[in-house]
């Protein structure tokens, strides 16, 4: 498994922001629709009626957020070493971000939670939204651009690529 941009791809499968576990909301790509997955949102959306993806609230990395990381880490810690019986660990979700998919019908909104803890880099995330807008183009475009990034998912190993790595994935993807 392994982020690359926006882009969360686990062996053959392709999501949108984090893969989603139990009933969590998520996006996955696959050859032949756009899939709206979790509780509370369902959404097929087969690819020949897809005319425009996109994805707003997109938490972008900032000195802040990075700070902010490492700070609620370091509180967590004291935390956990001076409440040691009966704190429990109440995790923060990660930001929601929303996938929109626009059809001849309309557009339609699906959620993903984000799989960066600290945000994505301005470049990852325009060369992400590149690839998004690329999967629209026809039929040939998005098929032969999913089986690269599910190619790519089912030979690497490891967890994520550097950041030089991954916006070179994603410029070789976007075409």
């Amino acid at each position: 498994m392994a982020m690359v941009g926006l882009f969360w791809i686990a062996e053959g499968d392709v999501y949108v922001g984090a893969k989603p576990a139990g009933l969590a909301p998520g996006v996955r790509l696959t050859p032949e629709a756009v899939l709206g997955l979790g509780d509370g949102q369902s959404g097929l959306h087969l690819w020949e009626d897809v005319r425009a993806l996109t994805v707003t609230d997109v938490p972008v990395k900032t000195l802040r957020r990075q700070v902010g990381a490492v700070t609620g880490l370091a509180l967590d810690t004291v935390k956990e070493l001076a409440l040691p019986m009966g704190h429990g660990r109440v995790d923060e979700a990660p930001p929601m971000m929303t996938v929109r998919v626009g059809t001849a019908a309309g557009e339609h909104e699906l959620s993903a939670y984000s799989a960066a803890a600290v945000g994505y880099s301005p470049t990852e995330t325009d060369l992400s939204l590149t690839l998004l807008s690329r999967l629209t183009e026809g039929a040939a475009t998005m098929a032969t651009t999913l089986a690269e990034m599910a190619e790519w998912g089912r030979a690497w190993e490891g967890g994520s690529p550097r950041t030089a790595e991954r916006e070179r994935l994603l410029r070789s993807w976007a075409g």
